[in-house]
């Protein structure tokens, strides 16, 4: 009985509220607004006169889309506008245009906005590498072959040298001082070779930390601080690059007549140096290790990394005004950069503490002539016979050294 009741007075009420709700429109005074519950409305009239009679803008009708339109021949072949008639706001052949490199229109000038026009480069194959867009092509060059595959180079050479130590210690004797030395570096030798170094060790650092500081940098010190050295090193990177290129040049200049490969060079390398056994090898002024240093981890790739900066700091005319030209630019500056440090931490142990003596060679420009018999015995023999000077500076007599420890192995 109860439930007879409320069904009746739910039908009645519907009664007495549904003429207020289907009123219609027309019925309302002109230019008064007509009330009613949210999100009721009547249907809007049809025609475009309607439309412009009532002021309204009308939205996209979903039942004009054609569903079925993806179905129909040529439907991948559409263009743009032929798209926009089967399916309004699919706009899937813009993209598809973009997203393979069609260059569209720019008012900007072509001479300052060369790639204006252009949103994503167009695809590349590279070796060892799946034929994408450009730019995600060098992403993956850059994070999936330079910076692990140079990561484990450093490594590996530093482990190398570590055990190499272990196993052999410093190479040569401990030479007592005598009243001869020989003149290894001039004054302007050895100030070039330092400058180049300072700017090389700056340089690597910077670039070091750029490239990997967000792998063991950015968890010891935070965003924040790991971004400002970041942001400092490059500025460090960027100012040291001159002062490498020029000094860099100077030191090709200056050492370049002697380190010309010859014969001894081959019995030098046939031997390996000596390294395996106790006696050196002799050689000229520099063996046959330290010409193919200054060949392939100095010269050949510090011209190409020089010129790659050159191109990325945008000082070459014509050059790095596109992406391509900067992504190539930036594999080939960062491939070879890693390779230099990575040979060059081998020069730097060989000059400190790999070898004795070697590193006071470079500090005061000379070496006892028992030193110089020893590592470099064709050039101390050359000396001897007069065949080239003993000093070729002209700042006078060497200073005497504090004496030496007795002939150690």
């Amino acid at each position: 009985m109860n439930q007879f009741l409320s069904t009746l007075v739910f039908a009645t009420a519907a009664l007495v509220v549904t003429p207020g709700i289907a009123q219609p429109a027309a019925a309302s005074p002109a230019g008064s607004q007509q009330s009613g519950p949210v999100g009721v409305a009547a249907p809007a009239p049809s025609g475009s006169a309607s439309q412009a009679a009532a002021g309204a803008i009308r939205s996209q009708n979903i039942f004009d889309v054609q569903p079925d339109a993806s179905t129909e021949p040529g439907y991948r072949d559409q263009t743009n506008g032929e798209r926009a008639k089967v399916q309004p706001g699919n706009n899937a052949p813009m993209w598809r245009q973009v997203s393979g490199g069609i260059t569209g229109y720019s008012s900007l000038p072509a001479s300052q906005a060369p790639e204006a026009g252009n949103l994503i480069q167009g695809f590349v194959d590279y070796p060892f590498m799946r034929e994408t867009n450009a730019g995600e092509a060098w992403r993956q060059v850059r994070n999936r072959w330079i910076l692990p595959y140079g990561a484990a180079l450093l490594g590996i050479v530093v482990l190398a040298l570590a055990l190499f130590f272990l196993a052999k210690g410093p190479l040569g004797h401990t030479h007592p001082e005598s009243e001869r030395k020989f003149e290894r570096f001039t004054p302007f030798e050895r100030a070039a070779h330092w400058s180049n170094a300072f700017a090389f060790v700056a340089l690597a650092t910077s670039g070091l930390v750029m490239a990997f500081g967000k792998f063991f940098l950015l968890p010891v010190l935070g965003l924040s601080l790991a971004g400002w050295l970041a942001y400092a090193l490059k500025y460090v990177h960027n100012f040291m690059g001159p002062l490498f290129a020029v000094s860099l040049t100077i030191i090709v200049l200056t050492f370049v007549k002697d380190n010309i490969a010859n014969r001894a060079d081959v019995h030098w390398l046939m031997k390996l140096g000596g390294l395996l056994g106790d006696a050196q090898v002799p050689s000229h002024r520099f063996n046959a290790g330290e010409k193919g240093l200054f060949w392939w981890g100095i010269t050949i790739p510090g011209i190409f990394v020089v010129g790659s900066g050159l191109v990325l700091d945008k000082l070459i005319p014509g050059f790095g005004e596109l992406r391509g030209q900067m992504q190539i630019a930036h594999m080939l500056h960062a491939s070879l950069a890693l390779w230099m440090v990575a040979l060059l931490i081998g020069h730097i142990y060989m000059g400190t503490i790999g070898m004795r003596g070697a590193y006071r060679a470079m500090k005061t420009g000379y070496v006892p002539e028992g030193w110089a018999l020893e590592h470099h015995k064709l050039w101390a023999d050359d000396i001897r016979a007069g065949r080239i000077p003993a000093q070729r500076s002209g700042d006078g007599a060497p200073a005497p050294e504090r004496p030496a420890a007795p002939l150690q192995a």
